[in-house]
């Protein structure tokens, strides 16, 4: 693969190691995010990325997802309501977490809650949620669980998510299948500028 640029010598060599490490980090998760969504080809689940980004770098990490065939979860702490379990234990439990964020959301906004267990999604689908993140799940249990959703909420499993186990939490019937490692730890693509005589 190569690509070819031209300009002043000074201008293309002062530029040329941050050009470089942009295009390498980009391109590894572009990369690595390709390599998780062609193991679940054929699933129905999409790849989708977290918050867990590189300060300053977010807008272009999230572009390297979509264009690694990925999706993209939010892009801030304003985009949707994401109760995890440090806000379920402050607010007292399950119903009374979804209950106070319904009443301080806006018409627009959805709600999604992290769930361990089916216990918590059977109380969290009494109250209603528009989106569940199964956390950590096993195969078996995942499938479950969305059973028990059966269509009343987005499903999105998080958590252990590699290449090797990415088809069999796919094959669970969840709709998304989030990853922080594909922007956080995906190693780079190395990348070199060779000036042409």
């Amino acid at each position: 693969m190569f690509g070819q640029i031209s300009g002043r010598a000074w201008g293309v060599l002062a530029a040329e190691r941050t050009a470089l490490n942009l295009l390498s980090r980009m391109s590894g998760v572009a990369t690595a995010t390709r390599a998780l969504a062609d193991a679940i080809a054929g699933y129905k689940a999409k790849i989708v990325c977290t918050r867990k980004t590189t300060p300053g770098l977010r807008v272009l990490e999230k572009e390297a997802v979509r264009l690694g065939g990925g999706a993209n979860h939010r892009f801030g702490l304003d985009d949707a309501m994401l109760i995890k379990d440090n806000h379920v234990a402050l607010a007292g439990g399950v119903r009374q977490a979804l209950e106070r964020a319904r009443r301080h959301a806006g018409h627009l906004v959805k709600i999604e809650l992290e769930v361990d267990t089916l216990d918590q999604l059977a109380k969290a689908l009494e109250v209603g949620v528009d989106a569940v993140l199964l956390d950590n799940m096993i195969p078996e249990t995942l499938r479950r669980a969305v059973a028990m959703v059966d269509g009343r909420a987005v499903t999105e499993a998080s958590g252990r998510i590699t290449l090797e186990t990415v088809p069999a939490i796919a094959a669970t019937g969840v709709d998304l299948i989030s990853s922080g490692w594909i922007t956080h730890s995906a190693p780079i693509l190395d990348l070199g500028l060779d000036i042409a005589e």
